[in-house]
């Protein structure tokens, strides 16, 4: 079973984290590549968190409301 990490991307040079808006996702849901898993505020704007992959979501390790850093592992999918 592959293992795909969901990280926070930086979007801008001045990112240093992200807050969680909202998952689109809830764990145990199917994903495609490119879909969209959630809305994060950064300090200048508000983007979309796509999947890096296809898959079950298996795990969200930063829940709404709550901040991350650029590149921090925000959730994880599961390929069987």
């Amino acid at each position: 079973m592959a293992r795909i990490k969901v990280l926070l991307p930086q979007w801008g040079m001045g990112m240093s984290e992200g807050k969680i808006v909202k998952w689109h996702k809830a764990v145990g849901d199917m994903v495609a590549e490119d879909e969209p898993l959630a809305e994060v505020e950064s300090e200048k704007s508000t983007d979309t968190l796509e999947s890096p992959g296809a898959g079950r979501l298996s795990e969200i390790l930063v829940q709404e409301g709550e901040s991350a850093e650029v590149r921090a592992v925000v959730a994880v999918i599961v390929r069987d």
